[in-house]
């Protein structure tokens, strides 16, 4: 029976660190400066965001290669511009009001610059995580009819479908057909022991699957 086969846990939809190439902060630090731009006139923040604006150029520039060599360019081109960053960022904090709203963006963008600077380090890492973020709003917008899955198991159902939807579509590979080959694997016998067979990183992107009617 189909229901009797389940994938364990540590299976559920969870793509290697290559696949999922989890993002920084760095969209939420340019947020909060540019809020601060459209506010009227405001040449620091403007400033902030033209240095940041520099970092996502290089970040187009080495979309689709490797991870080594887009490490080996941000190493070359975009840690200094970091480490140029982060030093203005200082310097502008200790000349301003700590009370004002600029402070604040200062302030959140030096709290987080661990994590903004992980990029650098792994080209696996995107600058930001704004793929995982539009990746996951469909189930945010969607959550309100998980309330109505019928039980803790119905829900956890729906979730591990849900990821496995939205990691399709992370990689390329087409939910609807992704779904009708694996459900046809699994009731053609599908053994047990392969089950990374089926997962959706296991999937070429332009491969032809069978859609099942």
């Amino acid at each position: 029976m189909v229901t009797s086969f389940r994938l364990p846990p540590q299976s559920w939809a969870i793509a290697p660190a290559a696949v999922t190439g989890w993002g920084g902060p760095c969209h939420h630090v340019r947020r909060h400066f540019y809020e601060l731009a459209q506010g009227g006139a405001a040449p620091i923040a403007s400033e902030a965001l033209t240095r940041i604006a520099a970092l996502y150029r290089i970040e187009g520039e080495i979309r689709g290669r490797s991870a080594e060599e887009r490490r080996a360019v941000r190493q070359q081109r975009s840690l200094p511009l970091v480490e140029a960053l982060q030093a203005w960022l200082r310097q502008k904090l200790s000349l301003i009001s700590q009370k004002t709203k600029l402070a604040e963006a200062i302030r959140y963008a030096l709290w987080r610059w661990a994590g903004l600077c992980l990029f650098l380090e792994d080209g696996r890492i995107e600058i930001d995580n704004n793929v995982v973020e539009r990746s996951i709003r469909p189930l945010a917008l969607t959550r309100k009819n998980a309330l109505f899955a019928g039980s803790d198991g119905g829900a956890g159902h729906w979730a591990v479908l849900a990821s496995l939807i939205e990691s399709c579509k992370l990689l390329g590979v087409e939910p609807h057909a992704y779904l009708g080959d694996v459900i046809t694997r699994i009731v053609n016998g599908h053994p047990q022991t392969r089950l990374d067979e089926l997962m959706p990183w296991g999937y070429p992107v332009m491969r032809q699957l069978q859609v099942v009617a």
